[in-house]
């Protein structure tokens, strides 16, 4: 029943969601030179970088690496953006927070909108790459991605409100949440391949929540099937548990923002 009536209450506060999240795209890059064009380059500088390490220094064996790489790379920079940068949403927002009244989640789930769409616009540049490259699209499996970016979302948020909530207590976690979001890079198939990981290894990363998001992601955009059931199932189970655990802590911890901010 109070869950209920706190989604109702963030329900009405739609507007300014709305507000926050055109704020958040429209002052991004002012005041640059490129603008905009940040979303598309930032990805793209990204994937240059990654290709060459892992296709001429490390050589990874795997082909079209470049795709193989970026269908999982953009998926994770907003996984990564949600909540590295999304755990100081909060605290950038205190006088907000000090000074007025609305629920507080409207912070962490604005942020991690304004996230998903530059996902969604940087999507664009991946399915142009796809088709120009000659690897094209399967239209029957591009009807499970949004399925996909849904539990994608659910799990940023989780773990945005999560973070943000905890960073409010301990500032520290602020300048930690690079280095962890780093190794937990390095601990998910975004750069290889899960057939590459020693099976050992691979029963460990089975318990990362991002391994069968980033594997459906590859599936349905590199190798264009569809997603394993058994994947999808998972992903989805993931991302419940995560929004859950992320809401009831935020809901918890919010209570006292203003005596800590």
């Amino acid at each position: 029943m109070k869950f209920l009536k706190k989604v109702n209450e963030i329900y009405a506060y739609r507007e300014m969601i709305i507000s926050l999240v055109h704020r958040d795209l429209r002052g991004r890059y002012k005041g640059t030179v490129l603008g905009f064009a940040w979303t598309f380059i930032n990805p793209l500088l990204q994937l240059m970088v990654y290709t060459f390490v892992f296709s001429t220094v490390m050589r990874s064996g795997i082909k079209d690496y470049y795709l193989f790489l970026f269908v999982a790379l953009i998926p994770w920079i907003f996984f990564n953006t949600s909540v590295s940068a999304g755990c100081m949403c909060t605290i950038s927002q205190q006088d907000m927070v000090k000074k007025i009244y609305f629920p507080r989640e409207v912070l962490p789930i604005s942020f991690v909108i304004s996230q998903l769409i530059n996902m969604l616009l940087s999507f664009i540049v991946v399915f142009i790459v796809l088709i120009v490259s000659g690897k094209g699209l399967n239209p029957l499996a591009l009807v499970f991605l949004p399925y996909v970016v849904i539990v994608e979302f659910m799990m940023s948020l989780g773990m945005c409100m999560l973070f943000s909530a905890i960073t409010v207590y301990v500032r520290d976690l602020g300048y930690l949440m690079g280095n962890i979001m780093m190794m937990w890079q390095f601990l998910s198939p975004v750069m290889y391949s899960m057939d590459q990981v020693p099976e050992k290894a691979r029963m460990i990363l089975q318990y990362n929540p991002m391994t069968p998001v980033i594997e459906a992601y590859r599936t349905i955009l590199y190798y264009k099937k569809i997603p394993e059931l058994n994947t999808l199932l998972t992903a989805v189970v993931f991302g419940i548990i995560m929004l859950i655990i992320g809401f009831f802590s935020f809901d918890r911890l919010q209570r006292k923002f203003a005596d800590r901010l």
